[in-house]
């Protein structure tokens, strides 16, 4: 097996221990959005359109929304357990550590900065100066194809594929599998991310600790780490 030279996260249910980062505004406000999310499961919207429904639904609830009520759905959200110990040790190794998520900026970025990973990518709003909510960004990571951008990321930091192992806890995440790379899935508890990860033959770890990645990763147990 080529040497690893980058480990490629999720974040939502990966490196945060959250279910989903758009849920937790959801949650926030007490609204659901069940039947958009059954469409765009089935690809017949956009990620664009999700989360221009989504918006919508937020502000029928609350009519202006400031990017200070966003993070207060993050509140006490912590770090996957095991998360911080694997990235320092694929640091110490220099492996580089990048997060490619679907999510909310707002989040990922919060737990980029805190594990200090090398590169990130994630969706988010736009906000006037002031900072209230006008409405969904352009797609930056589109929920179906992250592939995307962990090719750009190969491509910026001249990476080979069959040197980077990508990490999901869903079935689209294994769309950041591109050629040649390899794939863990880890704590399949999404609908779906199971049956998927097992018909793609995948190691898939039943586990929320994230620690046990490693062994499918380098083949030894992290225990026998620093």
């Amino acid at each position: 097996m080529p040497e690893v030279r980058a480990v490629v996260f999720d974040c939502d249910g990966v490196l945060a221990d959250n279910g989903s980062s758009w849920q937790n505004i959801h949650d926030y406000f007490g609204t659901e959005n069940k039947e958009m999310l059954a469409k765009f499961l089935r690809k017949e919207v956009t990620d664009e359109e999700f989360v221009a429904d989504d918006v919508r639904l937020w502000k029928s609830v609350q009519e202006k929304i400031h990017r200070d009520d966003i993070m207060r759905c993050y509140s006490g959200i912590k770090l996957m357990q095991g998360a911080r110990e694997v990235v320092e040790e694929l640091h110490a190794r220099g492996i580089m550590v990048a997060i490619v998520s679907s999510g909310v900026d707002l989040l990922v970025g919060t737990i980029a900065q805190m594990l200090k990973v090398d590169d990130w990518a994630a969706n988010g709003f736009e906000f006037d100066e002031e900072g209230w909510m006008i409405g969904g960004m352009p797609t930056i990571v589109n929920s179906h194809d992250k592939g995307e951008m962990v090719e750009k990321f190969a491509r910026i930091n001249q990476l080979d594929p069959s040197t980077i192992v990508s990490v999901g806890d869903s079935g689209p995440d294994l769309s950041m599998m591109i050629e040649g790379s390899s794939f863990v899935g880890f704590n399949p508890i999404r609908a779906g991310a199971e049956d998927a990860f097992t018909k793609a033959g995948v190691p898939v770890i039943e586990s929320r600790d994230l620690r046990e990645i490693w062994n499918p990763i380098f083949g030894e147990d992290f225990s026998n780490q620093r």
